[in-house]
């Protein structure tokens, strides 16, 4: 297991809201404890701890009700997750003084191309999760999130044709601004998934 911080070696899943950084979460998380792993997650929030209660109760009966937290950062999420991580930081400590063999910390933050990048002291491993139901333009837009993260996750597939998104465009653009790996997904239809796991795995446990 490759570790840069803490016992325990944590992946960041940002992007917009409606890009389906939840449901991802709820198709990782489970591959994860049937592998092996004791997995905790973090989900970032401006003033509530809504994503959070939604996600234990997504994982009810797979995660450990404690082992699944929300951080209220009083501001716009990327600042918990880029400026200042403490409080997310913090959250993982707690989480190690219950569950001292935990393997992997998933933190989940809303945010735009712009402000959902990780601070490199608070992910070993970033995903950024986008929509083609933005537009087929969003990767040739640049910015830090499609260039900057470790695995660019590209969803909603199916949307496709209702939206006129070329899937052929869109590759053809992760392609040529990124220098890192993107994946297509369905996370509906779990298509692309284990593809997604195969790249945390390698890139963070395995690393």
């Amino acid at each position: 297991m490759s570790l840069t911080h803490r016992d325990v070696a944590t992946v960041g899943i940002g992007g917009p809201v409606g890009s389906g950084k939840t449901t991802l979460l709820a198709e990782l998380v489970p591959r994860l404890r049937d592998a092996g792993l004791d997995v905790g997650v973090i989900a970032n929030d401006i003033l509530t701890q809504e994503d959070a209660e939604r996600l234990r109760e997504r994982f009810a009966g797979v995660v450990p009700e404690d082992l699944v937290a929300g951080v209220e950062t009083g501001a716009c999420p990327h600042t918990g997750i880029r400026e200042d991580p403490s409080m997310n930081l913090q959250q993982i400590d707690a989480f190690l003084d219950e569950h001292p063999d935990l393997d992997l910390v998933l933190i989940e933050s809303g945010g735009d191309n712009l402000a959902a990048t990780f601070n490199p002291e608070l992910a070993d491993y970033s995903l950024y999760v986008i929509s083609v139901a933005e537009g087929e333009d969003i990767p040739r837009k640049r910015g830090p999130g499609v260039v900057d993260c470790d695995l660019l996750v590209i969803n909603k597939t199916d949307l496709a044709p209702h939206v006129g998104a070329d899937l052929d465009v869109i590759e053809r653009d992760a392609g040529a601004v990124r220098e890192g790996p993107f994946v297509f997904t369905d996370c509906k239809a779990k298509d692309g998934i284990e593809t997604v796991l195969s790249h945390v795995r390698e890139g963070v446990l395995f690393a």
